[in-house]
C-alpha cells in the first residue's frame, strides 16, 4: 500500500499510467513471462520510454538534439517511432494491415499479447536499435 502511494506520486506514473494501467501487475506479468529477457527489457524500454532514441539520449546528455534523425522539429519518441515517423512508413502499414486499426494505439501495441510478434517484426525491420539491443 506504502508504495503504491509513493507510485502514484512519481512524475513517471502518469506516462506510464496512459500505456497500460496494469503495468507492475500481474497483467503485465503474464505478458511477459514467457518473453526472453531480450524482449521483455524492450517492453519495458519502450513503455518507460527509457531506450535509445534521440529524445531519451537528449535528456541524459548523450545525444545533441532531441528531434528526430528524419523529422527535422519533431522529438524522436517511443510514440513518434511505433506510429507517425515516415521513414518508417512502409514497415508500419505492414503491423496495421496485420493488426488492424487498434495498431494505431501505443497502448494496444505494447499491452496487448496478439501484437507481441508484429511489433517485434517492426521494431526489426527498422533496424532502429540494431546497435544497441540486437
Amino acid at each position: 500500500a506504502r508504495w503504491a502511494r509513493l507510485w502514484r506520486k512519481s512524475p513517471r506514473y502518469e506516462r506510464i499510467n496512459r500505456i497500460d494501467t496494469k503495468i507492475l501487475q500481474h497483467a503485465f506479468i503474464k505478458l511477459t513471462m514467457t518473453f526472453p529477457k531480450r524482449l521483455t527489457g524492450l517492453y519495458i524500454a519502450l513503455r518507460t520510454q527509457h531506450i535509445p532514441l534521440h529524445k531519451y539520449l537528449h535528456c541524459i546528455g548523450k545525444e545533441r538534439s532531441p528531434h528526430c534523425p528524419h523529422c527535422p522539429g519533431t522529438d524522436e519518441t517511443v510514440p513518434h517511432l511505433l506510429l507517425d515517423c515516415p521513414q518508417y512508413r512502409h514497415e508500419r502499414h505492414a503491423m496495421i494491415t496485420a493488426l488492424g486499426r487498434e495498431a494505431t494505439s501505443i497502448a494496444f501495441l505494447l499491452s496487448d499479447p496478439a501484437t507481441t510478434s508484429h511489433l517485434v517484426r517492426y521494431i526489426n525491420t527498422t533496424g532502429r536499435f540494431k546497435n544497441t539491443i540486437g
